[in-house]
């Protein structure tokens, strides 16, 4: 079987996806990114080869997500793409006709608006906690409840609690606050959902003419309060898709597809056995010029494959095979 893998490696969670010729997902992965993307692509793959079938065989990889030129180098990618591009993709080819999709993940959220399955506009936020996935973690762990419960505890909310969502330290604060006066654990949790829409519609959707169908997808999206909570402000239905937690794999895949239609090449996958090799990282600041880039260093088996970081392309290179230490600085 032809299949298509997509890796998108993101500040809290990396996700992978396999699809076949017919753009089915036959595969998916979700792990915890843990502050080791390297680690944690090299654990993905041994998971994948462990699960597949032999014969399965990887025909394209494509990459996205705050860490794709990292995972692009490790995993020998055929094209890499930012998250705006992969989540457009993905929601277009899943959800045919889709106007807006709203993605909110651990460390950042975003808004993207398409229209005839061309995106037009989008905004980013990764500066305000409050409009993130982790706000919701972070307060489900201080109230003592794991994060998968707090969907179902808030939607029986019968009197939600308004929150303060425009600083995670404020909501905080205020939360505190409304504990105190005795407020119930499901009235908290719904009025924490509602705060972080508040937040994402006034920072990241500001301005934007959101219109439907709109698809909410990233890992937030299993939290049905947060589903019910965006229904409520935006007076419109909200359709979640499947497999909504790795839209931006299945985007990074389907790129991966078309890249090697177009190509008509072998791919550049380093195989799933890259599991076992030993990769190392290191950087340094360059003192050429003023700008003092920091110049990032790959290693595989100890021989440098490729080096970025630099603006001026001085140091910038990926090898296709490994070269021993004194041959990379010899050159």
């Amino acid at each position: 079987m032809q299949t298509y893998l997509g890796i998108d490696v993101g500040s809290v969670t990396t996700k992978m996806v396999l699809l076949d010729d017919n753009q089915q997902v036959i595969d998916s992965i979700y792990l915890r990114t843990q502050g080791q993307p390297t680690v944690v692509v090299q654990q993905g793959f041994k998971i994948l080869r462990d699960r597949l079938d032999p014969t399965v065989q990887v025909a394209g990889v494509g990459t996205t997500g705050s860490g794709r030129h990292l995972a692009a180098v490790v995993a020998g990618a055929d094209v890499v793409k930012n998250e705006i591009t992969a989540h457009a993709v993905a929601s277009s080819t899943m959800v045919p006709g889709v106007k807006t999709i709203l993605e909110i993940g651990g460390q950042d959220s975003k808004i993207i608006i398409l229209r005839e399955g061309v995106a037009v506009d989008f905004a980013m936020n990764t500066v305000c906690a409050a409009g993130t996935g982790s706000f919701l973690d972070h307060q489900a762990t201080r109230l003592n409840l794991p994060i998968e419960e707090f969907g179902p505890t808030a939607l029986k909310s019968s009197n939600p609690v308004r929150i303060a969502g425009r600083c995670a330290v404020f909501a905080e604060s205020d939360l505190i606050h409304k504990q105190q006066i005795g407020h119930s654990l499901p009235d908290l949790l719904y009025g924490l959902s509602e705060a972080l829409v508040r937040n994402y519609l006034n920072n990241v959707g500001k301005g934007k003419e959101i219109l439907s169908p709109i698809v909410f997808q990233g890992g937030v999206a299993a939290n049905q309060a947060m589903k019910r909570a965006f229904e409520k402000e935006l007076k419109l239905p909200i359709i979640i898709p499947d497999h909504y937690e790795v839209m931006g794999a299945i985007g990074a895949a389907l790129l991966a597809q078309e890249e090697m239609a177009f190509r008509q090449a072998a791919t550049s996958f380093r195989g799933f056995d890259i599991a076992e090799q030993t990769f190392a990282s290191s950087s340094r600041e360059c003192n050429g010029c003023p700008n003092a880039c920091e110049i990032v260093t790959l290693k595989l088996n100890g021989g440098v494959i490729s080096r970025w970081g630099d603006r001026c392309g001085r140091w910038q290179t990926t090898i296709g095979r490994p070269k021993p230490e004194t041959e990379q600085v010899a050159s």
